[in-house]
Formats: structure tokens, C-alpha cells, sequence
């Protein structure tokens, strides 16, 4: 159940209340894909790194070790030790675009793995099936994700299909939530708009689904290839025939400004790997803007990562030592940029909330927009 609390312009405020807690919104997902933040850190981990809701995939889950055998562990909550909200991504991302063969159909899509090329068939009853086994506080529907640029027919013809899958996912969703095996009974769906760039079919897929009354909506098939600007437009066009009271999911996005672009207008919820992959690669988030750690100029360096930041990394080591580490090819390096990240991307969006309550997002969103994806 969503409740807003507050608008700033078209910034909301607002609690999602699932089984597994409450989540303050605006919110970042945190990507764990096969159960755990790349970088190692665990579940253990995430609370002292502000984490509200962990994201796992149901395609990586499903190849390794099997949505069966974490359905024996008493799903991902047990498994990765995690105590929070999960959603799981319903695995239609990845099977197009890790799958080395796919054939879509009406029923689904047969694809190889991309493990070790064996057939698997996943339509919208499967994906259901795995993401209940995995017992997950929020199921992604099965949808299509469309290559970009997409032609218009495609597209169109595409979104139909889309759409006759989410139906069969809400059918199955409540055959499996009645089942006395299952997990989590109190499962909830989001349903996914697709559309590539074209306005038209965006809204038009956006009115259909919404007729469905599920338990939220996320805006598919973005940061894919096409500009900002064509993202913040298609958000521009979809968002006001978007329920008011159901929250609002942006998939796979992005960089702290995107977040902020899309918070501007009227979204609530977000993931994305970048602050995990961007640690890895010596890459780190500050409210100056991108520090890039390999830099010489960090050598003797005795400051924190960010002197604005208090998280557990900012509170005991310097950015000569994470350097070194670096340098040295220590696995710490990667641990403790990527706890930095996390935290990071947790604490902008807890400042965003504070801003919107405050009646001043508008202010903080001028002053942040220039200096966040800043190069140091």
C-alpha cells in the first residue's frame, strides 16, 4: 500500500508499506543480482549503509543456484540474510539482453543461457512461478524490453503483447499467493510501461495498464542508448497518466542527476549498478561531484573519500590509503568504494526526502544538478 504524504512541484513524498516494512520514498534500490552487492558487501552490511529495499534478478537467480533451491532455503530473505523489502526484476531484461539465441512467441521466449548455452523457456507464468519461489516483497511483470532505436510498428506491436503478458501475470500471481506452498502470499506486482520513444504508444500503454489496478507502475525501457533529454521527455509524457496513489518506478536509472531529473518529475523509485560498478572501477560519488581514485594527485592525500560524507569508509580511512589499495590490486579497495557508493546514492536520496518535506526540493535540485556528475 502507498500513501503520499507531500508534493514539492511534481516531487512526492510518500511510504510504501509491504510485509517486509515500510520504504520512505523517493528511494534507491540497491542492485544485489544474484543475491549479494557486488564488491563484498552483504546483506549484514546494508543497514549501516542507509539500504531500504535490495534488488536480486530472477533470470541470474533463476540459472544459479535455482529459484527451487532458494525456495527450500525459505527464499531470498533467508538466503542472503537480508531482512528488508526485495524486488525482484522479472529476468525479461536479461533475456534479451544476455541471451546468446531468443524466440519470442506468444507463450514467451526460448533463449540459451548465457552460462552454458542451455534452452530455457520463460513466459509470464515461469517468471511468476521463480519470483514466488523466491518469495520476494515485489514481482516484477514479464515484459519485452525493446531495443532502442525501435522501429514504430515493432514497437506498437510489441506493447500489445506486453500487455497481454502483464494480464497473465496478474492471473497467475493470484493462483500463486492462494497457494499454501508459497512464500510470501502478500507478493505485490508492478506492471511495466514500454514504448521505446513514441509518445503516442507510451501513453496509450500507460491508460492500459493502469486499468489493471496493480500494486505499482514502473517506466521500462530507458537508459538504453537514447539522450537524457529523450528520457526526461518520455517521463514528461508518461507521468501524468500515471495512478497518483500507486508508486512510481523508474528501471535501471541512473546517474545522481538522472535521479534527481526524474524525482523533478514526479518519480519515486529507482536502481541502478552504477554506484556498485563505478567503485569498482575506482570511481567515486561525492557532493562535489565524480572523484576518480587511481588519480595521482591522491598519493599523500590524508582527506576522506568526501569531507561532506559520514559514512563508515569517510570515518576511518584516507584517499591515499584507497589508492594504494588500489594500486595494489587488494579486494578492500573495491569493498570500500562500493560501500562509499552505496551509501552515497542512500544519503542523496534521504536529502531529497528531507528537501521535499521541507518545501525546498526545488532549491536543493538547482543546487545539485551543476555539481553531481561534476568530474573532480
Amino acid at each position: 500500500m502507498y500513501k503520499l504524504i507531500k508534493h514539492n512541484g511534481k516531487a512526492r513524498r510518500g511510504e510504501l508499506q509491504t510485509v517486509h516494512g515500510t520504504v520512505q520514498t523517493p528511494a534507491f534500490m540497491n542492485v544485489a543480482t544474484c543475491g549479494a552487492i557486488k564488491g563484498a558487501v552483504s546483506a549484514l552490511d546494508l543497514k549501516a549503509l542507509r539500504c531500504q529495499v535490495q534488488l536480486c534478478n530472477t533470470y541470474h537467480l533463476h540459472l544459479r543456484p535455482g529459484d527451487e533451491i532458494v525456495h527450500q532455503f525459505g527464499g531470498l530473505h533467508r538466503f542472503t540474510r537480508w531482512d528488508g523489502p526485495i524486488l525482484t526484476d522479472s529476468g525479461g531484461f536479461q533475456v534479451f539482453s544476455l541471451a546468446k539465441l531468443r524466440n519470442i512467441k506468444e507463450e514467451g521466449v526460448t533463449f540459451s543461457s548465457h552460462i552454458d548455452g542451455h534452452k530455457i523457456f520463460m513466459g509470464p507464468e515461469e517468471s511468476m512461478t521463480i519470483q514466488s519461489h523466491l518469495g520476494s516483497t515485489i514481482a516484477m511483470a514479464f515484459d519485452e524490453c525493446i531495443e532502442n532505436p525501435a522501429e514504430y510498428h515493432y514497437t506498437k506491436a510489441s506493447c500489445e503483447r506486453t500487455f497481454r503478458w502483464l494480464c497473465r501475470c496478474k492471473d497467475k500471481m493470484k493462483e500463486l499467493n492462494s497457494l499454501e506452498t508459497t512464500i510470501n502470499p502478500q507478493q505485490m506486482l508492478f506492471g511495466i510501461n514500454q514504448g521505446a520513444t513514441y509518445d503516442d504508444i507510451r501513453v496509450e500503454h500507460m491508460k492500459r495498464i493502469r486499468e489493471l489496478d496493480l500494486d505499482g507502475y514502473a517506466v521500462g525501457g530507458l537508459a538504453v542508448g537514447e539522450t537524457a533529454q529523450e528520457m526526461y521527455h518520455i517521463l514528461d509524457v508518461v507521468e501524468e497518466h500515471m495512478p497518483a496513489d500507486r508508486p512510481r518506478y523508474l528501471m535501471g536509472v541512473g546517474t545522481p542527476v538522472n535521479i534527481l531529473e526524474a524525482v523533478h518529475r514526479g518519480i519515486d523509485l529507482f536502481d541502478c549498478v552504477m554506484p556498485t560498478r563505478n567503485a569498482r572501477h575506482a570511481n567515486v560519488f561525492t557532493w562535489d561531484g565524480r572523484r576518480n581514485m587511481m588519480n595521482e594527485k591522491y598519493t599523500l592525500d590524508t582527506q576522506p573519500l568526501d569531507a561532506e560524507c559520514d559514512c563508515p569508509v569517510c570515518q576511518n580511512f584516507s584517499r591515499a590509503y584507497i589508492r594504494h589499495l588500489f594500486k595494489s590490486g587488494e579486494m578492500l579497495a573495491m569493498r570500500l568504494c562500493v560501500m562509499h557508493n552505496v551509501y552515497f546514492y542512500n544519503t542523496l536520496l534521504m536529502r531529497i526526502r528531507d528537501a521535499i518535506e521541507k518545501d525546498e526540493f526545488e532549491k536543493f535540485y538547482t543546487k545539485y544538478v551543476p555539481i553531481l556528475d561534476k568530474r573532480i
